[in-house]
């Protein structure tokens, strides 16, 4: 005989199978009378849990996972070095995925992960993400769950980021003080929250300003290839506007990094004709020539901040205490470099 699977007793009752799930777990926001129902079926049917089930967990697993666009990418880095550093002071482990800025991807792994039965889950969503039932399928199943750096103002759960507008109104402000009035933006793709506020920003700052708004100084750079976007974005600037635009605001260090190998491949001069100015803070912005002007994104402090954010989650569920969720905005900087 099979065993019985908690699918059956859902569909005996009426309910879901997150609600069975939180009943045989005793979860305050599971009715009395639903407890009592589950309960009573699951023993009448001589149900028997899985202790490894992710359904049934009765005790920490001791692993959290961590899905994020890209591990190539050195903020994304800096941001597994942070969440290690937390992790491994904890005793936990963590299994690392990356989704490639696919939304597909990231489905599956969420699923995984839910299979593998972690603790917690910390996420930096793909570009390409636009709808977030899988995410909420994350806090359905009890899971905690911190977002980070491209979050979803839609999910409700903690948060850890940096405000994106402010940090790109502030860069775009310095260069217009510089003396530069024809600025491009070389933006992300249309979806995620940080590129919309990355060019809020720039848009913002140009309007404060007196300058206006020019749709066609923004270039679209979500080929999840940024090296190639900004090369082939600066190609299409040059042909399309010559040597009368004098900046560029780049949504990426490596964006404007490939900007700068197309200036340089056409005799370009670097800031003396076009100023450049990127974001994040690579770790080969300060080696290049001429080095990048950037705003500085603390990666390390993000992934040790939403670590310690889901492992008390983690720890106020399983003491039965009330999570409440927070939002953490962490400081930018202007890194001023001879690009600009």
């Amino acid at each position: 005989m099979k065993p019985v699977t908690l699918k059956q007793i859902a569909e005996t009752l009426g309910l879901s199978v997150a609600t069975v799930s939180k009943a045989l777990r005793n979860y305050p926001d599971v009715s009395e009378k639903n407890k009592k129902l589950v309960n009573d079926l699951a023993k009448s049917l001589n149900y028997v849990p899985n202790p490894s089930a992710v359904n049934l967990r009765t005790q920490k697993s001791k692993t959290i996972g961590v899905i994020i666009p890209a591990t190539v990418h050195h903020f994304f880095s800096n941001v597994i070095n942070g969440i290690l550093e937390v992790a491994e002071k904890e005793g936990y482990l963590v299994i690392l995925m990356q989704s490639n800025e696919n939304y597909e991807l990231e489905k599956r792994h969420v699923d995984l992960l839910i299979n593998k039965n972690v603790d917690g889950i910390l996420m930096s969503l793909s570009n390409k993400t636009n709808n977030f039932s899988h995410i909420k399928k994350i806090l359905d199943f009890g899971i905690p769950l911190t977002l980070f750096d491209k979050i979803s103002k839609s999910v409700n759960c903690s948060k850890v980021i940096i405000d994106d507008k402010t940090a790109a109104y502030n860069a775009v402000t310095y260069l217009i003080k510089k003396g530069h009035k024809k600025i491009a933006h070389f933006r992300g793709d249309l979806i995620p929250q940080n590129s919309i506020d990355r060019f809020l920003g720039y848009k913002q700052a140009l309007i404060d300003n007196n300058i206006p708004y020019d749709a066609s100084l923004v270039f679209m750079c979500n080929n999840n290839n940024d090296f190639k976007d900004g090369y082939n974005a600066a190609k299409i600037l040059h042909k399309n506007f010559g040597d009368s635009v004098d900046a560029i605001f780049c949504i990426t260090d490596v964006v404007a990094t490939g900007a700068l190998k197309y200036f340089r491949d056409n005799s370009i001069k670097v800031p003396e004709d076009i100023a450049l100015f990127g974001f994040s803070d690579w770790f080969m912005s300060s080696v290049i020539t001429p080095t990048l002007s950037t705003v500085h994104q603390p990666g390390f402090e993000m992934g040790k901040e939403s670590a310690k954010i889901l492992l008390d989650e983690i720890n106020n569920k399983y003491k039965g205490k009330t999570v409440s969720y927070k939002t953490v905005v962490l400081d930018t900087k202007l890194v001023i470099r001879e690009s600009c």
